[in-house]
């Protein structure tokens, strides 16, 4: 009796691969079907490592803007801050801890006025101040530039709404109230723009502005106090670990919140969006696998005679099961591993060449791109997956044949 093994079944589904079809429509469902697996991972590929990118390029941008923790009183201002910088510095995983101060003011120039949060910097240290403005620079500009005026970096937002340009004066009005000739006013204090930076994110380009912390604090009256400490850390997916360590060090005193706290909205929609985005493409997967399936169904009725000759020569269910699985997932294989090459070459042409350009609207000029090895494996994995559930229904009716029926009506 003849002992059917994995060699046999492998070789019958190649030859069932290789040999011409008596019904020509059946090759142009596989061609179709393995066409359109090829083209659901490459667009799977593509899109999942362009919204990589933007997250990387969104993370990158905030970071070089925030600190990746802030601790705030739980009484609002303090003026130890000196003290409890370097405290937090001999922690371990801390590279810097760096006093700041917010307040809200408005900015008024001859051509318009808006609502704008000022931040205190401390200007003596090295650490990045403003995305895309040099340290040592921004410290330079942020200092007094007359005898009169202070400095002030304003983002292009600001700019644009205020209509002004570096070295142009402009007026901070504060809560501070004081008695005129004409009435009760709010504190004016005149301030020269410095410069103006783009970080490419709108919520901080229009609605930000940075001075030195020491003419911050007496442009708002606060005197040595400040509203936080700014801590900048060696690893900054590590956060919480420190953020136990330094609540240990001040308990009940302070407040802290990490980068991904504080933007936790923001990051979780672009999950949410990566994520929808990997179920709608996956659905031409599979379409693609449906024609898998119907190809293998003609497939079915056609060897129909052959099916019946293979189960009366012994082999078994099992086997005739292999025979369409391995078929199917073969074909389904094909497109995965094609589409994978084609997703990544494509990729590798976008982050090269950068051909394709973004509007102003977006904060990249150009598709940000960000191949990652487990997103390649998760959408191989999930291709390989629904094509081999394809075959299963297939297969299932292959192995069912009665060879009997299939010898006397097979052609």
């Amino acid at each position: 009796m003849f002992k059917p093994n994995f060699g046999f079944e492998f070789s019958i589904a190649l030859r069932y691969l290789r040999a011409k079809r008596k019904q020509g429509f059946i090759s142009l469902v596989g061609f179709l079907s393995v066409a359109g697996v090829c083209l659901g991972v490459m667009a799977l590929v593509v899109v999942i490592a362009v919204m990589s990118g933007a997250e990387k390029d969104l993370r990158k941008r905030i970071l070089g803007m925030e600190p990746h923790l802030i601790l705030n009183s739980s009484i609002g201002s303090f003026g130890d801050y000196k003290e409890v910088c370097e405290k937090i510095k001999l922690e371990k995983n801390v590279a810097d801890a760096l006093p700041y101060l917010s307040g809200r003011v408005i900015l008024r120039s001859k051509w318009g006025l808006t609502g704008t949060i000022i931040r205190g910097v401390d200007t003596s240290s090295n650490r990045q101040i403003i995305n895309g403005v040099d340290p040592s620079k921004a410290a330079k500009l942020l200092v007094n530039t007359s005898s009169h005026k202070n400095s002030v970096l304003i983002g292009k937002g600001i700019a644009d709404t205020l209509g002004v340009n570096k070295g142009d004066s402009i007026f901070a009005l504060t809560s501070d109230w004081k008695i005129s000739p004409v009435g009760v006013m709010p504190k004016m204090t005149e301030l020269e723009v410095a410069g103006i930076y783009e970080s490419g994110l709108y919520e901080y380009d229009s609605a930000i502005a940075y001075m030195n912390i020491e003419n911050l604090q007496s442009l708002l009256g606060m005197g040595k106090k400040v509203t936080g400490i700014g801590i900048y850390i060696h690893d900054v997916y590590n956060a919480h670990n420190l953020v136990k360590r330094i609540r240990d060090l001040f308990p009940q005193r302070f407040f802290i919140r990490t980068w991904m706290e504080v933007n936790h909205s923001l990051f979780s929609a672009l999950k949410l969006e990566k994520t929808a985005m990997f179920i709608i493409l996956t659905l031409i997967i599979l379409v693609a696998a449906f024609n898998i399936a119907s190809s293998l169904i003609m497939l079915v009725m056609e060897k129909t005679k052959e099916i019946a000759i293979m189960k009366t020569m012994g082999a078994t269910k099992r086997s005739i099961k292999r025979i369409f699985v391995i078929q199917g997932t073969f074909v389904g294989s094909i497109g995965t591993f094609t589409g994978i090459f084609l997703g990544v070459i494509m990729c590798e042409l976008l982050s090269r060449y950068k051909f394709i350009k973004l509007p102003d609207a977006y904060p990249f000029t150009t598709l940000p791109v960000d191949l990652e090895f487990s997103d390649v494996a998760v959408i191989a994995l999930s291709a390989l997956l629904i094509c081999f559930f394809a075959t299963v229904y297939p297969a299932s009716k292959a192995a069912n044949l009665d060879p009997v029926e299939g010898i006397r009506y097979g052609e």
